[in-house]
């Protein structure tokens, strides 16, 4: 592979002519007359039929766009060697922290190139297990994946949810642990939640959505989700409604049963509001009477274990940097409240009750660090950790004598340790070993710059030591920015792929994210949202002033609610980039809520029925917001078809809008991917095709794709 990388990097240094796969045509959409009236606003939709995304009208444009976008993307000279590099570097072997329920250690392994990890289970951690679980032997084309898992307290029983071409729909399933055979039980209509077994093993909780009406299976509002309790060995239909809320239809719910077995915790919150309502059943005595512990939303609170009837619980209830309370269930008035770890200048992003002691995870400006607390609050020690990297793990229980972690960073794979909870010192359990690619070449360094209104934003830039900053290095510019979510540093193949070749990645940890706490993620909610596009335009600006790259030579990228970010910049700031990606996007903001579970968005987006909000939305809604007449950058849309959380409808929309305003200018192509969703799940060969699609494309561009 080493003529292959020292010539790419050579072209990225001198630069060439960009491929000319040929003059586009893009298939014809009808634009039709539907307008909408929100607040005495007129409002044209004109291809909301695509929202019928199974028509033959939708469906003949979607072939055709797929054709265009596979054959353009073919024809560009650098795509396959792209490709090639990516699967040696890909072709890694890597784990997962292992966790202990009873006897046994349960822990996932990937041999490199395999699609899914395949699940894992040993006695002794320090010998290989064996499979309880491979994936990849469950579909031809990989896009079966484990999406969740629960493992019953002793260790026997292994629940496990399934979820196919990337749909958020899963499947539970029960296996013997010790036999590795699958049990008759099988669950369905569950999403995006998780399982808890009872102390006794007698079976597990689980939620459950009511079936979507036939032919909606993508596209229907999920509503009044429902927290059950399935016995092992009878059918889903003798399962216990255990809590939901009727009240309205967009609180989402969720259950957790404490270590000692004695209570089940339940929380729900309204869409996806950080804030939470915690409840709490008596178990101990059979079925007891659920209480309200905390019976309105006004802060999040997560419990973290418990201490007999003292729940210890992660809040940013008068914190918003987050501290760890106790609350005795004797007495839960919250005037009696104990502080165990108080709130300080970094964000508390987790913490486990393990091995008699609280293990605390720290973002210092967005990336982690680990202190230990015994229950009572007093520090032990620091976990140290190697640098500008991402900490994750230490499950366990109040009377284990270890815990495992993973590190890792943009440079340098996840490696997994086994932390000793007496001592505090760390050993390694395993590292990867990567063929080519060496960390050590490259580093990342974090910078702080201003953004529109002064605010300091963080960015981690990563790139091969000793670059020149000269202006002519390709770089890439993610950015998530919403929902109190958090962008910390992690290894992929891919960022490897693109630094080995001499690009330049940049991170930006902009408003609306939870690197900061509350504050720092209302300052990107509703009618606060255009702080987060000036945090990404200020970053794009940044690099280009101190010369990282030039606007002939940056592209951005984003997913989700990234997606809606990139496409909202582009219109913003058309002259800042050489090539846009925006990805599974939210590009509708004025119907987002009719599909799915994107009515649990107006946490973090507002909603129609605001007249302030609304404004907000219209003004940066990218669908809406596509003018013609602007010189807008090469633009590659990517979504999946069996995307069920952000409805593929919103990429179309945008890509037909996108072409009509500039049939004549650069390039704008959506590529849609097969029996892919939203992303979770997608096997490793659909992401290398994917990656090596990407950056073709940017290069391209950038004039660097032959």
């Amino acid at each position: 592979m080493r003529s292959f990388v020292v010539g790419l990097s050579f072209l990225l240094a001198a630069g060439m002519a960009a491929a000319a796969p040929g003059g586009l045509s893009y298939p014809p959409a009808a634009r039709g007359d539907v307008v909408d009236d929100y607040h005495g606003v007129k409002v044209p939709d004109p291809y909301r039929w695509m929202e019928d995304i199974d028509s033959p009208q939708t469906r003949t444009w979607v072939e055709a766009e797929a054709k265009l976008s596979s054959d353009y993307l073919a024809a560009i000279p650098v795509r396959d060697r792209i490709a090639q590099r990516m699967r040696g570097i890909w072709n890694f072997e890597r784990w997962s922290a292992p966790e202990k329920h009873g006897k046994w250690w349960f822990y996932s392994h990937n041999d490199g190139l395999q699609n899914q990890s395949e699940l894992f289970a040993t006695d002794n951690p320090a010998k290989k297990g064996r499979v309880l679980l491979d994936p990849n032997s469950l579909s031809k084309d990989g896009t079966v994946s484990l999406r969740e898992s629960a493992v019953s307290d002793d260790g026997r029983y292994f629940a496990y949810a399934l979820s196919e071409a990337g749909s958020d729909w899963q499947v539970w399933r029960v296996k013997d642990v010790a036999t590795g055979q699958d049990l008759p039980d099988e669950l369905h209509w569950s999403k995006a939640g998780g399982g808890s077994w009872r102390k006794d093993g007698s079976g597990f909780y689980y939620t459950v959505y009511d079936a979507p009406k036939e032919g909606e299976l993508l596209k229907a509002a999920n509503q009044y989700e429902k927290l059950y309790f399935h016995k092992l060995g009878t059918p889903q239909s003798a399962d216990t409604l255990v809590y939901t809320r009727n009240d309205d239809p967009d609180w989402f719910v969720g259950g957790q049963v404490t270590d000692d077995g004695h209570y089940l915790i339940i929380s729900a919150n309204y869409g996806d509001q950080v804030q939470n309502t915690l409840l709490v059943q008596d178990l101990s005595g059979g079925d007891g009477k659920i209480a309200e512990v905390i019976p309105k939303p006004a802060a999040q609170y997560s419990i973290i274990g418990n201490i007999g009837s003292t729940l210890y619980v992660l809040t940013d209830d008068n914190a918003p940097r987050y501290r760890v309370i106790a609350i005795d269930l004797n007495d839960a008035a919250p005037e009696k409240w104990q502080t165990v770890i108080a709130e300080g200048k970094d964000t508390l992003d987790q913490a486990n009750l393990v091995g008699g002691q609280i293990v605390a995870l720290y973002l210092q400006d967005a990336h982690s660090a680990v202190r230990r607390y015994t229950p009572q609050g007093k520090q032990l020690s620091e976990v140290k950790l190697p640098g500008l990297g991402t900490a994750s793990g230490f499950a366990g229980r109040i009377g284990d004598r270890d815990t495992y972690y993973s590190y890792g960073s943009y440079t340098t794979p996840a490696s997994v340790y086994r932390l000793d909870l007496k001592s505090g010192k760390s050993t390694q359990w395993h590292a990867p070993k990567l063929a080519g690619f060496k960390p050590a070449d490259f580093e990342s360094r974090q910078v702080f710059y201003a953004s529109k209104d002064g605010t300091q934003v963080p960015m981690i830039i990563t790139a091969r030591k000793g670059v020149k900053l000269d202006g002519s290095n390709p770089a890439i510019l993610y950015g998530y920015g919403g929902f109190n979510i958090s962008v910390q540093p992690a290894f992929s193949p891919a960022i490897a792929t693109w630094i080995e070749m001499g690009g330049v990645y940049a991170v930006a940890n902009m408003r609306g994210g939870g690197e900061y706490g509350r504050a720092w993620h209302e300052a990107g909610m509703k009618t606060h949202k255009q702080n987060v596009f000036d945090d990404f335009i200020g970053a794009a600006e940044y690099l280009i002033a101190q010369n990282w790259t030039s606007p002939k030579r940056l592209a951005v990228y984003g997913r989700s609610n990234g997606g809606l970010l990139i496409g909202a910049v582009t219109e913003q700031r058309p002259d800042l980039f050489a090539a846009v990606v925006p990805q599974v996007g939210v590009m509708d903001m004025l119907r987002f809520r009719d599909f799915t579970v994107g009515k649990g968005w107006e946490s973090d987006y507002g909603s129609v029925e605001n007249e302030d909000e609304f404004k907000a939305l219209l003004a940066y809604s990218p669908y809406h917001n596509v003018k013609a007449g602007v010189n807008y950058p090469p633009m590659l849309i990517l979504t999946g078809d069996h995307d069920d959380r952000v409805y593929p409808a919103h990429s179309f929309k945008f890509a037909a809008a996108m072409q009509h305003a500039d049939a004549d200018g650069n390039p704008i192509l959506i590529r849609i991917d097969l029996r892919t969703g939203h992303g979770s799940g997608k096997p490793t060969a659909k992401l290398i095709e994917e990656f090596a699609d990407i950056y073709a494309f940017v290069l391209n561009a950038m004039g660097l794709g032959q």
